[in-house]
């Protein structure tokens, strides 16, 4: 696999997240795992379709890269 198929797949979303919250995500325009880091859990969770579980499994898959939400409330 070449390092740029590497690097791209390490931004995709968390597998397990289920369609309601990828539909909710790609409405607000959040297609890739750093694109959370742009937006507070708070926000993330005012979502329609996001639920706890896929919360979960972004910040798992955001704390495993190094990375995390937006601080804030």
């Amino acid at each position: 696999m070449s390092t740029n198929k590497q690097e791209e797949e390490q931004w995709v979303l968390p597998k397990g997240v289920a369609s309601p919250a990828r539909r909710a995500l790609a409405g607000a325009g959040i297609t890739k795992l750093h694109d959370f880091t742009r937006i507070t859990e708070t926000d993330l969770m005012k979502l329609h379709g996001m639920g706890p579980k896929a919360r979960d499994l972004i910040r798992e898959e955001l704390t495993a890269k190094g990375l995390s939400f937006k601080p804030g409330s």
